[in-house]
């Protein structure tokens, strides 16, 4: 009988407690609906994309580009008219943003007569149709800019900047096993004191990797910390 009781008193207060239990809340409204979108807004034109509208075909007769290193600032001029295919190439990378960053990780010092070479960074451009100094009449003098390469047709993003006389890599000459030479394409206008100095910069001792050269590996390398086409000096 206390058994039945307890159960009779537990059922007689539920039915109380649900007696006595407020009213739930209405369910909330439904959300607006979203608003319409806004009309659309003018946006101005996209920058000029300078890497596909450069060519050889459009390239400017010359250009200049600004070429800062901790050792100061070399402006390069460009040869279009002479060498339109390898100037279009090079500035393909400077528009890129490829020139700043890279480095010159090379120093071929030959008592003060050589050059410094630099790989731009990122991934290349197709490899480029090589011009030689035969076609352009430019030469490896003191200043000049060349492009690196293996076979003819191979040259990327690798250059070199030449201090003295490097006509030795003028084609039909001995600087290359093909006699083909190397596609000069631009002259140091303005630091070549600050070329000579990253010539004369401290060189590593180690033993160099596959695809570097003994006693020419620049420690460190000199980064260029900006590269960029100019209007003038």
């Amino acid at each position: 009988m206390r058994r039945q009781f307890l159960i009779g008193s537990l059922a007689a207060t539920a039915v109380t407690l649900t007696g006595c239990e407020e009213p739930k809340p209405a369910p909330p409204p439904p959300p607006p609906p979203a608003p319409p979108p806004p009309p659309p807004v003018s946006v101005e034109p996209e920058r000029i994309d300078w890497v596909e509208k450069i060519t050889p075909e459009n390239v400017p007769d010359t250009a200049r580009v600004s070429v800062i290193t901790a050792k100061g600032e070399i402006i390069i001029e460009l040869n279009g008219k002479a060498a339109p295919i390898t100037v279009s190439n090079f500035l393909r990378y400077v528009e890129s943003g490829k020139l700043t960053g890279s480095d010159f990780w090379r120093a071929a010092n030959y008592d003060g007569v050589g050059f410094i070479q630099c790989t731009m960074r990122g991934p290349t451009f197709p490899p480029i149709r090589h011009e030689p100094t035969s076609q352009t009449g430019l030469s490896h003098t003191n200043g000049a800019l060349s492009m690196s390469r293996f076979d003819p047709g191979t040259a990327t993003a690798d250059f070199i900047i030449c201090v003295g006389d490097n006509t030795a890599m003028d084609a039909g000459r001995e600087g290359s096993d093909d006699k083909l030479g190397y596609a000069v394409f631009g002259r140091v206008v303005k630091g070549m004191g600050v070329v000579r100095a990253i010539l004369a910069g401290k060189i590593s001792k180690a033993k160099a990797k596959p695809g570097q050269w003994d006693g020419q590996m620049l420690a460190p390398p000199m980064t260029i910390t900006e590269g960029k086409r100019i209007d003038s000096v």
